[in-house]
């Protein structure tokens, strides 16, 4: 095999993971937008606007959808991809074992970062450590280079095991830092290295009809996971054949094995992904004193390499392992013990010294390994211990940033009162409530003109008593609460998106159970859950399970129209034909291509007490539902109350104009208000009958993200979108003069 004409490109790994899946051109992609790995279906969703593949993205409303959106694909006998990070990582996990026990190949990229709580962005290994026992080869690439090469091998490998294939690296620090690396130059060259799709069976062949995922009782499960232990064996073998083929393509060696200066060493550091090259300038500073250490580490964690690993240790005396995770409890994380169970195995006897370190994207600098190599050479330092870690204060007290705002402290100024079955509010208005204090204080990080403390101050004046707020994972929880610091002047609990709701309904249940028992004196607090930025995509679930459970909580929901904490991907409340970082606008794209979900009217079916649309260029309207809303869930059970939420970043208009913005949704009745107030629907602002109601197209051209659908070119969209805005708005008029609905 000749060496392929190849060229340079200067790009980052998460750049290269999607090139190369470009040029392998899958069947299907399923995915969810987190960071650090959502740039990948953002670079491959642009490319494909431009007719650069013919790629399916299917973007799914979490990560566990996605991962069986995958499965789903994969079970068609085609090609799937996939990347994902974290948490989301986590989310997916209960379909990785379902993958590798059917038997369908697939490749999954993983941005490594770490796992909450805290909330952490920020890259280490605690993620892919959850993945060593779901039956999925895993390759590991320390650099942007082996990003691109370990893709288009993992196909290969993929369908020559039958087994599905994760490609994990260094999120932010592989992800995103370019580098000059080397790519094909045609992209037939990638795709006759992997060949034509091998599948042994489909879903998708009425004439030779299987059934995958069958119910098994022992022995056949036993007999099924023996099977897949011996595809992992067989794959000793067939990822060096693999990676040798490539080699002989592209003339770079991949390695389940490498090292740097072992053969002599009489210390060697472990490190995985890209802290391996850091710790090399540090061994050539110590070689160069005399010191005799190396470094090593594995491109592939599963099947483990320990014949590769043992044989570099077998003449050192020590071996210090440095993992970027912690297995809690352990005495070292999970290369700690993998190593030193190799080695135990082999009847090796170095000393074996684990390090955790780098943890929550924390930088490994040469200073650092040096110190690690040095620690080596120091007598009775602990087998086990972290690097980087500082004491703590002990005679730290925390003091409260903002004086706290309790109930006592809100006037009674707003009063509620039930009438012939509807509920008259007094006293909600804004000059009414002018004199309350703000629950969340100014000292926030948001962008100028961000709806979000706009619409959470205008909810809270209408709060009576003592709130406990709930915010979901979003931009609205990240620019109030950066550590130490915190924006809130009243308790606050954060959660992931996929959990808020069923969070706050426990906490709410705790609340009320300890009052039953005497733990807690007479009161009341209201429990409100913040949700945003795509949170009532993945959340959609468990506040659907509260609503149906109808626990005595507020769910408000502020729809900015995209997943903005991740940088502005489609969700599914962006408008149809809005270009964002997931919907890219080509020839062969036009932006978002389905409509924004309904979110009220499908909260509204579960049958709960109450559901409100709110916006605060209407803000009597909004504080006096917001009194309703605390009213019901005191009194009924859930509420739940969505307001559009201006995002000038990424709507493209300007922080100013926000306020117009949101008002012209209103009037073009692409966001109506309206109340469902105990299964009946009442309209609470008709612009029709103001003579302000304005064609959609009005407030399209106001935003940057949408102007495009008012050229001529984008017609027919613009048409299907007015057509939806008008039925949905024809209902809802119908419904408000329905006595029954």
């Amino acid at each position: 095999m000749e060496t392929a004409k190849q060229k340079l490109l200067f790009e980052s790994g998460n750049e290269l993971a999607a090139y190369a899946a470009k040029q392998i051109n899958y069947h299907v992609m399923g995915y969810y937008p987190i960071t650090p790995s959502t740039q990948i279906a953002e670079y491959l969703d642009r490319m494909g606007a431009n007719g650069k593949h013919t790629i399916a993205l299917i973007p799914a409303e979490g990560e566990h959808s996605a991962a069986g959106i995958c499965y789903g694909a994969s079970a068609g006998g085609g090609r799937v991809f996939n990347a994902t990070s974290a948490n989301g990582l986590l989310y997916s996990l209960e379909q990785l074992p379902v993958q590798s026990g059917t038997r369908l190949p697939m490749v999954l990229n993983v941005a490594c970062r770490t796992v909450s709580g805290p909330l952490s962005i920020k890259g280490d290994h605690s993620d892919i450590m959850f993945t060593l026992n779901t039956g999925w080869i895993i390759l590991f690439a320390d650099s942007p280079q082996e990003v691109y090469d370990c893709n288009i091998c993992a196909v290969k490998i993929a369908e020559s095991l039958r087994l599905p294939v994760i490609v994990a690296f260094d999120g932010f620090f592989t992800s995103h830092q370019k580098r000059n690396c080397y790519v094909f130059s045609e992209d037939e060259t990638v795709r006759n290295f992997i060949g034509p799709v091998r599948t042994d069976y489909t879903s998708l062949n009425p004439e030779k009809p299987v059934t995958i995922g069958s119910y098994m009782n022992e022995p056949d499960l036993m007999n099924n996971k023996y099977q897949l232990h011996l595809a992992m064996e067989k794959a000793r073998t067939v990822i060096p054949q693999v990676f040798a083929e490539y080699e002989q393509l592209s003339s770079r060696k991949l390695k389940t094995a490498k090292s740097y200066k072992a053969d002599d060493a009489e210390v060697l550091l472990f490190v995985l992904g890209s802290a391996y090259h850091t710790a090399k300038a540090a061994v050539d500073k110590l070689r160069n004193k005399g010191k005799k250490v190396g470094v090593f580490t594995i491109g592939v964690l599963r099947p483990f390499p320990a014949e590769e690993i043992t044989d570099l240790c077998k003449n050192v005396k020590t071996v210090l392992v440095a993992d970027r995770q912690d297995s809690y409890g352990a005495g070292g994380g999970n290369m700690s013990l993998e190593i030193r169970a190799a080695l135990q195995q082999k009847g090796l006897t170095p000393r074996v010294i684990s390090r955790i370190y780098g943890l929550g994207g924390r930088d490994f600098f040469e200073k650092d390994a040096i110190e690690l190599f040095e620690s080596c050479y120091t007598e009775n330092i602990p087998d086990f211990d972290y690097l980087g870690v500082y004491p703590g204060e002990t005679e730290f007290e925390p003091k409260p940033y903002f004086k706290a705002v309790t109930g006592s402290e809100i006037p009674a100024i707003i009063s509620c009162a039930e009438e012939n079955g509807k509920l008259i509010v007094m006293g909600a208005t804004v000059r009414d409530t002018t004199a309350r204090p703000k629950r969340l204080a100014p000292g926030h990080g948001a962008c100028p003109g961000c709806g979000i403390p706009v619409n959470v101050n205008l909810l809270l004046r209408g709060m009576e008593g003592n709130v406990v707020l709930l915010f979901q994972t979003g931009c609205g929880m990240v620019v109030t609460t950066g550590y130490p610091k915190t924006a809130f002047k009243v308790p606050y609990v954060h959660n992931l998106f996929q959990n808020g709701a069923a969070t706050l309904a426990g906490l709410s249940k705790m609340y009320h159970k300890m009052q039953e028992r005497g733990e807690l004196p007479p009161g009341d607090i209201t429990f409100i859950m913040v949700s945003g930025d795509g949170g009532m995509d993945i959340g959609m679930g468990s506040g659907l399970g509260t609503a149906l459970r109808n626990d005595p909580v507020i769910l408000f929901e502020y729809d900015n129209g995209g997943y903005m904490n991740t940088g502005y991907q489609l969700s599914y409340s962006t408008p149809m034909g809005a270009k964002s970082a997931t919907s890219h606008l080509g020839e062969k794209q036009r932006g978002k291509s389905f409509f924004n979900k309904d979110m009220p009217r499908i909260m509204a079916s579960t049958g709960m007490p109450y559901v409100a649309t709110v916006a605060e260029s209407e803000p009597n309207d909004f504080i006096k539902k917001a009194a309703k809303a605390q009213y019901y869930a005191k009194n009924y059970g859930t509420a739940y109350i969505k307001c559009l939420s201006a995002c000038p970043l990424n709507w493209g208009d300007k922080p100013n104009t926000e306020r117009k913005v949101i008002a012209a949704a209103v009037n073009s009745c692409y966001f109506p208000l309206y109340e469902v107030e105990q299964g009946h629907t009442s309209l609470s602002f008709d612009p029709e009958a103001k003579n302000k109601k304005i064609p959609v197209a009005d407030w399209l051209k106001m935003m940057g993200r949408t102007k495009h659908l008012c050229e001529e070119k984008h017609s027919d969209i613009l048409r299907l979108i007015q057509q939806e805005v008008d039925l949905r708005w024809n209902r809802l008029k119908a419904m408000s003069e329905h006595p029954e609905l």
